[in-house]
């Protein structure tokens, strides 16, 4: 038997590349069910994914990309399971740190660290410190993380530095967000094929694009991120605009 050529991937030069791409990495346990395997099998394979996506956005010349590995609804999943990630993620701090800051990666933590064992917080706080000075790429990393509750710290923050009514606008609460400042995220891919953002950046993500792809997140590689940013390329990013204002811009 001859086996079949492998499918060629036809490869179009990115016109437009997004600044900052933001990730809902969605999709782990449904992989690992198909393939009989345990949930946090899912996850092991999707964190093992991470890397191969961070090579491919240091490729495509990306500068900054947001994923949401945990978010604070997260916390009513089985204990086992929640349990799991948090080893996931200190695993993954204590065997990738060294060579994502050789590899110029930023690191910052968006989310509360309340709830989080003060082992874990302890690493978090040390790979942000490490990598602070990294400018290849920043890497967010959204883990107890949820849109709302960050707009009402954002607003307690506000109210207990005794900001004036007539001072408080969209500007100023964006300047008391996780991610003041960086610019807001230009593309937002959710993996799965689920069509929500599910509290995720719901302010930032107010004017990205959104794009959905029914591959499961540890099948999520390059070819299927440069797909996600072909597709940015032909979008029109109006911002309330008409087309005309655009063209005469």
């Amino acid at each position: 038997m001859v086996a079949a050529a492998p499918e060629q991937v036809e490869y179009i030069p990115l016109e437009r590349v997004p600044r900052h791409v933001a990730i809902i990495m969605d999709g782990n346990g449904r992989w690992a069910k198909a393939r009989g395997l345990p949930r946090t099998e899912g996850h092991r394979h999707g964190t093992e994914n991470l890397r191969r996506i961070l090579k491919a956005c240091v490729k495509f010349k990306v500068e900054i990309l947001t994923i949401y590995a945990f978010s604070t609804e997260n916390w009513s999943r089985p204990r086992t399971e929640v349990q799991m990630l948090m080893r996931i993620l200190e695993a993954v701090i204590d065997r990738e740190l060294n060579e994502l800051h050789e590899s110029g990666v930023q690191l910052r933590h968006i989310g509360e660290l309340d709830g989080i064992s003060q082992g874990l917080q302890k690493k978090i706080r040390k790979a942000m410190e490490v990598t602070k000075d990294n400018r290849r790429l920043i890497l967010n990393i959204a883990f107890n993380y949820g849109g709302r509750n960050e707009i009402v710290r954002a607003v307690q923050h506000i109210v207990r530095d005794r900001i004036p009514e007539e001072q408080i606008t969209e500007q100023l609460i964006s300047s008391y967000l996780y991610t003041s400042d960086l610019p807001d995220p230009d593309l937002i891919i959710r993996t799965s094929g689920e069509l929500r953002v599910s509290n995720f950046l719901i302010w930032q993500g107010a004017y990205s694009e959104l794009y959905s792809t029914p591959t499961y997140w540890p099948d999520f590689n390059e070819d299927e991120l440069r797909k996600a940013l072909n597709e940015y390329g032909t979008r029109k990013r109006r911002f309330g605009k008409t087309d005309e204002q655009i063209a005469s811009e």
